[in-house]
């Protein structure tokens, strides 16, 4: 029980991090704001982050809960192919229409300088479990090369991401990244897939 009630004030310090944050903008967010919204201590704030900077990370538990929220609700008969634009699709819209662009590039750049944990490439992430588990079902459905393994697919389709994440992040937005993504994804990755 322990464990869950730890995942649940961390996960309420990352929800309320992040509304303030869309609300009010990072720099004027403290870390105070954060834990009267988050009805936590400053105690459990500093037990899961080092500063406010270190929020920056949690980015990436959004998205996973965003893929989580999309795997319940996808049909489960739906090509795999499909799947994957079908997610991307989902999660870009939700970024381009909740997410600040500079939490979004402030969260890259420090995924470039840290010397810790590089989240956005942590296979044990729910993103990349949800993406092992479509490319498996793809292959054994005989959607999805199998002559490729399993971790390249999902390299490949995690590297075209983010790089239309930083794409769109150094434009400063100036096209819709889920449009864009939509047509420009599926040519990047067609060679994935069989037929």
């Amino acid at each position: 029980m322990a464990k869950k009630d730890a995942r649940n004030t961390k996960g309420r310090i990352v929800d309320a991090a992040w509304a303030l944050f869309y609300e009010q903008g990072y720099d004027e967010t403290t870390i105070d704001d954060i834990v009267e919204r988050s009805e936590t201590s400053k105690g459990s704030f500093y037990h899961y982050f080092d500063s406010k900077d270190a929020l920056l990370s949690s980015l990436s538990y959004l998205f996973d809960a965003k893929y989580e929220q999309l795997m319940e609700e996808i049909d489960p008969e739906m090509d795999s192919f499909d799947k994957l634009m079908y997610l991307n699709h989902e999660l870009f819209l939700m970024i381009e229409n909740s997410i600040p662009m500079d939490l979004l590039a402030r969260m890259y750049s420090s995924q470039l300088v840290t010397f810790g944990e590089r989240h956005l490439l942590n296979q044990g992430r729910t993103y990349y479990r949800v993406l092992r588990k479509i490319v498996i079902e793809g292959q054994k459905r005989g959607q999805l090369r199998s002559d490729v393994s399993v971790n390249e697919i999902v390299k490949a389709y995690a590297m075209c991401e983010r790089a239309i994440i930083y794409d769109w992040c150094i434009c400063n937005g100036d096209y819709s990244l889920y449009q864009y993504s939509g047509t420009t994804l599926p040519m990047f990755l067609q060679s994935y897939r069989c037929g």
